[in-house]
């Protein structure tokens, strides 16, 4: 059955998936890039970005290798496709170039509307301005059978999780402070809606956190 996940969001120790003051040249907030350190190193990481040659191996690459197996969809929020706020600059297409590595529709959490904008790769970001459900059923009737990734960032993970909308979630809890910031799980009670630690796993260079819901979302 198909399934709503959270994959390879990394974390600081005390909580955030971003630092304050996120621009454009630092699109997890300032000093917020540390947190991530632990997939940038892998080998998928490099792929991704064209240096297959380079990267490590091991735990922390064994669990980024798979984030993206099944996938038939992503949700984010607009923190994660732009920087800015405010009515679209159309001539921003994401941070990823003219290739994202997404390659499925991508449905884009917005207060304001947009034209949908395809990309080369078969990616095609949707922009949806009815909230977390619309963008919740939009995803589902695109990945059909595979699975649906809420890629982040921290306010729109919280709010599927307090929906009760994920089923699975992978943390990668890497060993810094960041001191404030955006957390999608801070003040949660997650027990509360369901949700138990699966697995844990050290890594090289974060401890990785697999949380499930009681019951799979319908």
């Amino acid at each position: 059955m198909s399934k709503v996940r959270v994959n390879c969001y990394s974390i600081s120790l005390d909580g955030f998936g971003a630092a304050p003051g996120q621009s454009l040249d630092n699109p997890f907030g300032e000093g917020g890039m540390v947190i991530a350190e632990w997939f940038t190193a892998t080998k998928t990481f490099h792929k991704m970005i064209g240096q297959p040659d380079k990267g490590s191996t091991g735990v922390d690459e064994s669990i980024a290798s798979t984030a993206m197996d099944g996938i038939g969809a992503w949700i984010m929020g607009r923190n994660m496709f732009d920087p800015k706020r405010g009515e679209w600059d159309l001539d921003w297409k994401g941070w990823w170039g003219p290739n994202p590595v997404y390659h499925c529709p991508v449905f884009v959490l917005s207060h304001f509307a947009r034209p949908s904008l395809e990309m080369e790769g078969g990616t095609v970001f949707h922009f949806i301005t009815g909230g977390i459900h619309e963008a919740l059923k939009r995803a589902r009737e695109a990945a059909g059978e595979k699975d649906i990734r809420i890629g982040g960032g921290a306010a729109t993970i919280r709010q599927y999780l307090e929906a009760g909308l994920i089923d699975e979630m992978h943390l990668g809890v890497s060993p810094v402070l960041l001191g404030a910031g955006e957390s999608p799980i801070n003040s949660l009670n997650l027990p509360s809606l369901g949700y138990t630690v699966a697995e844990s796993k050290q890594g090289e260079k974060a401890m990785h956190v697999f949380l499930k819901k009681s019951v799979v979302t319908k």
